[in-house]
């Protein structure tokens, strides 16, 4: 293996680096994005039964923002009528749609740089093959053709196609896979969001 990507050229350590770039980041992503991590199981009852003795002490509504990605949004609510006892309804819920973008965004973190690295590494590949190419032609001279040696310099100009694909094909499988949880965890998270702001607005009336 050591032979092949030093026969391969310059051209393979980039894509060595993006593969390790891209599994660092599928193996955060696959941490970072656990359902209970983000949106822990019963987390919404958690969040409404602490109202229902009175509106929460400032100690409770932190304890309610650690209830995973969610309970920040949560607690943005809180916070805005603790804050301001008279905020409307709409200042409510703006406040907690704000926290739920910010939400969103930390869970879309390090996505756009795997996206990259699954189009990126098929060029990059396909730019070691060129060079390759090149530099096996380059050396070549009438009447001194050596279809063997050529034929071996064509398949190691070739490793940088090859290993461009294994990069990107999986990376961008993993892109998709983590987009399509986001998409499902965000959607879950403005419901609760949802639910929780029509529970503080029946709890003032």
């Amino acid at each position: 293996m050591l032979s092949i990507i030093q026969a391969a050229g310059w051209p393979i350590w980039p894509l060595i680096a993006c593969s390790v770039l891209a599994l660092a980041i599928i193996f955060e992503r696959l941490f970072a994005l656990r359902t209970n991590k983000v949106l822990p199981q019963n987390a919404l009852v958690q969040a409404i039964e602490s109202t229902r003795q009175g509106f929460p002490s400032d100690e409770t509504i932190h304890e309610i923002a650690k209830i995973g990605a969610v309970g920040s949004v949560f607690s943005a609510g809180l916070q805005t009528l603790a804050s301001n006892p008279s905020a409307s309804h709409a200042d409510v819920k703006e406040s907690m749609e704000m926290e739920g973008r910010m939400a969103a965004q930390n869970l879309e973190r390090y996505l756009t740089s795997l996206a990259t690295l699954a189009s990126a590494a098929p060029l990059l590949g396909l730019l070691g093959t060129v060079i390759g190419m090149i530099e096996i032609f380059g050396i070549q001279t009438p009447g001194q053709q050596q279809p063997v040696e050529l034929a071996h310099g064509i398949s190691i100009a070739l490793y940088n196609t090859a290993l461009g694909l294994i990069v990107a094909i999986p990376s961008l499988m993993a892109w998709r896979f983590f987009k399509a949880k986001v998409d499902r965890l965000v959607l879950q998270m403005e419901w609760s969001a949802e639910r929780f702001a029509r529970h503080l607005a029946a709890m003032r009336d």
